[in-house]
């Protein structure tokens, strides 16, 4: 029996050392079995140094994620930490080539390994590695030490240069090893890493070609950097295996034979035509495993394992097109930090999952990060939930010159080899504000060298009149385009915090109350939710009037800042930005639900969207205005079945129903057509008295991990006797929490933001916290009291995670599966055309004829101005055709802080006579429908700046756009227009 065991022991590890020879690439999970400590401390990186008393960790883990949201983004401690791992590798890997990958630290860090200085990056954004195969000890325990620097002021070591995006105002600093890490084992004939600055290599690309909708097929391309670091000439044969979403296998192709020299390097493609293939679209992830092997002798030397999906994207016609149908953007400038209270950003990949699948969920197809290119977690998870990705590289907000310029440039190299995989990266960001011509096409050059087959666009922020960008779009007003699409950067920037109902409710928030803001009004920064959502609708809706389908020039979108409240710059009482339509913990707030009811299309919104703002509890006597937020042509209010008549409707989508006096019971709104015919229903209730506590637990699908990384969130409420929400309860929640688990809370308004206080007030009847594994598996208990309300409990349990000297074959994102909720890209066609643009060919003005045609020329950066004076103030166009006009629309200089009083005839007949309204950049003219061939726009009388001086000022004294300067619009007769849009019905 003893020599049988022998015999059986000694075939099964020789079994897994066979399996580890011919399986020629291993990944490992590297986050577990870290050390580290706080500050700056001698010999940290010699092996023999006692990091025994250091806190043991498990990556990722910023060493101040206690600060998150405790204080203000300028507050957040900077300094040096240090984090040591101890690991050993299987035996034979000391023959191989192994790589370490980091998808990322903050702000610089310098590696050792066994004591040997290995390298150091310093940027604080993008992924890197290093060639470790000749440093490694075999069969011995290694010692990575890593020396962290996150100060605001670190300056690049070679080139004594600040980087430009370390910036107080929006880059939330999460010191340390704050994203994952990977180790990689591979033969000596392997494919590289695409981690082009540090190891000077590009990876795999994979895309796809020829795309045949009707067929569902596509020419999908597979190619790959392979190095071989062998002695010897190898005839490589480069294979591609594409697996669908269910792990079967739709596809294998291959190249033929190619010899690569010893110690060369070459690129390997292989191409074939795919049917059967799910597109990848908006709220439908759909993912292909792609496996590119290497093979000699036909036996695999190096397989490499990709999650891709394959998608058809164009950008023209000022529309950008997805699968061959017109996508209008919708969505979320959100920091790239995502980050969450005591957590920061370092969260698991399923937590990544969630956040970024409720932006989905409020209809939103786009989310613009800022300022600095996401991690890779968040990057695959848009993938994954289908969200599309507008990827920046590095910059703050304005164009720099020389070295900064040229970090600038590696950022954007690094950050798109390393991304170019990912199917919901449309757009590639290179500024936060305007570039430079020369530098555009100086980044375009980069795109077209690294990904020139992905289907992205190229641009930057504003961007309007150069012509290599290939999208871009104001910050915080409107922009059409016959041409590149354009789509605002941000377009709300107002706060507001979730326990704020409004000023009916507790705790009573008159909309605006608060501080100033540097000594300016912050009114729009402390809003309550009734106000935040119906601003958000008076916004969006101004974009949706401009959409594709309404003329010739459109407007390709916009993004709304941001989605979740973030510690980042902030305006409002607070000390963190509650700009998000979800708080930091991801509860709804109104303008969630908002959204949701707006962007329920590709373009035109569908009519079954409806929602009733706030919530139905009050005092008895008390009137107020009801809200409503419905897609319908008119809305009907009912309480306790009995109508209140239908609402006045505004701005699109919004209905008031004035001075509604408040009954207990049912809330009902019901939204129809212009034929009476139902649409949709929405209705809440009144909640009775505050009895009990209820706690929901929101936790990994594959299973709450025992990794020391992994997190559970779990709401909170205050809930009556038959367990409905009580949505004005205010109820300070005591936490008691025991097993194998940390504590990490959640926030809520008062002394330090209850940042990691077991002690948490629900705001409107609720809210959410965190609680952290631990690296030993078991149950984990938690209770939550009250005072008069009837306590809660709730079990969790941790699920055992194997790792063997500081390795792990189990990943976070292991087993996460893809929102295919949306369904496929529509068949149909996803607008309709509501108006038709009538030609301009020429145009004649009482003042400066030469300039008149700059006043139609698809160009929102030139315009025709007259002289000043009331009897030159107008300008005739001549049209291409007789038609009848039925609108006339401009972009006028001062659009939004100036009235101009206007008439516009056709033919030498009057079809409209009125004042301009401010806006975010048209006015439409709704004219008398009258035939003819020309149109002449006339200014009646002066001009009238608005009455607020400070509407075109930002609270920090900055003025905003508002067309172009000039001097002769301040006279009594001048008139300005930046462009002209007339329309007939289609």
């Amino acid at each position: 029996m003893k020599h049988k065991f022998l015999v059986l022991f000694c075939m099964s590890i020789l079994g897994i050392q066979t399996s580890f020879a011919q399986n020629s690439r291993t990944t490992y999970n590297f986050n577990s079995g870290w050390k580290l400590y706080v500050g700056d401390i001698k010999d940290a990186e010699l092996p023999t140094f006692n990091d025994q008393e250091w806190k043991a960790i498990t990556l990722p883990y910023a060493w101040n994620e206690d600060e998150a949201f405790k204080k203000s983004i300028e507050d957040l401690s900077t300094g040096i930490a240090w984090y040591r791992k101890r690991f050993i590798l299987p035996a034979g890997a000391s023959a191989k080539k192994i790589f370490l990958e980091f998808e990322g630290v903050r702000q610089a860090g310098e590696f050792y390994l066994n004591g040997k200085f290995i390298g150091r990056h310093e940027n604080g954004i993008t992924s890197f590695g290093f060639d470790i195969s000749s440093l490694i000890i075999p069969d011995k325990e290694n010692i990575l030490a890593v020396r962290i620097d996150n100060s605001w002021t670190y300056r690049e070591k070679e080139r004594n240069s600040p980087y430009q995006w370390n910036d107080k105002n929006f880059n939330a600093n999460y010191g340390g090893i704050s994203k994952n890490v990977r180790l990689h084992i591979t033969g000596k004939i392997y494919q590289t890493l695409p981690l082009y600055s540090s190891l000077k290599t590009t990876g795999n690309n994979i895309y796809a070609k020829n795309f045949n909708f009707n067929n569902k097929s596509a020419t999908v391309v597979s190619s790959s950097e392979v190095k071989n670091e062998t002695s010897e000439s190898q005839n490589i044969t480069y294979e591609v295996e594409i697996k669908d979403a269910d792990g079967k296998i739709v596809k294998t192709f291959s190249t033929a034979a190619q010899t690569l020299a010893a110690n060369k390097t070459a690129t390997f493609t292989a191409e074939s035509l795919v049917s059967g293939l799910n597109f990848w679209s908006w709220g439908y992830g759909y993912l292909y495993t792609v496996t590119s092997r290497l093979k000699v002798n036909n036996n695999t030397v190096d397989e490499l394992i990709t999650k891709t999906g394959f998608r058809k994207t164009e950008f023209k016609n000022g529309m950008v097109y997805l699968n061959d149908r017109v996508l209008m953007m919708k969505g979320y400038a959100q920091r790239t930090s995502n980050e969450w209270p005591a957590v920061g950003l370092s969260v698991p990949a399923w937590l990544s999952d969630y956040s970024n699948q409720l932006m989905v969920e409020s209809n939103a197809n786009l989310v613009r990060w800022m300022h600095i290119t996401p991690w890779k977690q968040d990057i695959e998870s848009c993938d994954r939930v289908g969200l599309i990705q507008a990827m920046p590289a590095g910059d703050s907000e304005k164009d720099v010159t020389g070295t900064r310029w040229d970090q600038r440039k590696e950022v954007m190299t690094d950050a798109i080899v390393y991304n170019r995989n990912n199917p919901s990266i449309f757009f590639y960001e290179c500024g936060n504000e305007s570039i430079s011509a020369e530098h555009m096409v100086e980044m375009k050059a980069i795109r077209d060298k690294f990904d020139p087959n992905g289907g992205r666009a190229i641009g930057s922020r504003e961007m309007l009149d150069i012509a290599a960008a290939e999208y871009g779009g104001e910050m915080l007003y409107i922009n059409k385009s016959a041409d590149k699409p354009l789509w605002s950067m941000e377009y709300s920037r107002d706060e507001a915090l979730r326990k704020y109902w409004d000023e009916f409710s507790p705790p009573y928030h008159i909309n605006g109350a608060g501080p100033k803001y540097k000594d300016a009004d912050a009114s729009d920064y402390n809003r309550n939710q009734d106000s935040q959502a119906i601003e958000d609708v008076i916004r969006w809706n101004e974009y949706y009037q401009e959409r594709p389908g309404t003329g010739t020039r459109v407007s390709s979108g916009g993004v709304n800042i941001i989605f979740s409240d973030s510690n980042t710059h902030h305006r409002g009482e607070e000390n963190y930005r509650r700009s998000g339509e979800v708080d930091a913990m991801r509860i709804p707030k109104d303008g969630f639900y908002a959204h949701k009811v707006m962007w329920d299309g590709w373009v035109d919104a569908k009519k079954t969207g409806i929602h009733i703002v706030g919530h139905w509890n009050y005092k008895a006597g008390t009137k107020k205005n009801v809200y409503v937020i419905a897609t319908g042509d008119k809305t009907e209010l009912f309480i306790n079945g009995k109508s209140q008549g239908f609402g006045e409707k505004s701005n699109g989508f919004l209905y008031t129903f004035k001075g509604i006096n408040y009954q207990s019971g049912l809330l009902k709104a019901i939204s129809y057509d212009n034929k009476g015919s139902k649409l949709a229903e929405a209705q809440i209730k009144t909640s009775g008295t505050p009895a009990g506590i209820k706690l929901t637990k929101i936790l990994n699908p594959t299973g709450f991990k025992a990794d020391g990384a992994d997190l559970a969130l779990i709401q909170v409420e205050v809930v009556d006797a038959a367990g409905n929400r009580c949505p004005i309860a205010l109820n300070t929640i005591n936490f008691n929490l025991t097993g194998p688990a940390e504590w990490r809370g959640g926030i809520a308004q008062g002394p330090d933001n209850y940042i990691l206080s077991k002690q948490l007030p629900v705001e409107n009847g609720v809210n959410r916290f965190l609680v952290r594994s631990t690296t030993t598996a078991g149950k984990i208990n938690i209770t939550a009291k009250a005072e008069g309300l009837k306590s809660a409990s709730m079990a969790l349990e941790t699920l055992p995670v194997q790792v063997k000297n500081g390795l792990s074959t189990q990943f976070p994102a292991d087993g996460l599966k893809s929102n295919l909720k949306r369904g496929a890209t529509p068949i149909e066609q996803t607008y309709q055309v509501s108006r038709k643009a009538v030609k301009i060919v020429g145009a004649s003005a009482g003042a400066n004829n030469d300039k008149a045609k700059l006043s139609y020329d698809d160009n929102e950066l030139s315009d025709w101005v007259n002289d000043g004076k009331v009897e030159t103030a107008w300008i005739k166009y001549d049209l291409e055709k007789e038609s009848t006009i039925t609108q006339v629309e401009l972009k006028l200089n001062g659009f939004r802080t100036k009235i101009y009083p206007l008439r516009i005839l056709v033919d030498g007949t009057e079809v409209f006579k009125g004042n301009s309204k401010n806006s975010l950049g048209y006015f439409t003219a709704i004219c008398k429908p009258t035939k003819g061939k020309t149109v002449t726009i006339q200014l009646i009388s002066s001009g009238q700046e608005i009455a607020n001086a400070n509407s075109g000022v930002e609270v920090n004294g900055k003025r905003l756009d508002d067309g172009i300067e000039r001097a002769e619009t301040k006279l009594k007769g001048g008139l300005s227009i930046i462009e002209t849009e007339i329309y007939e019905n289609p």
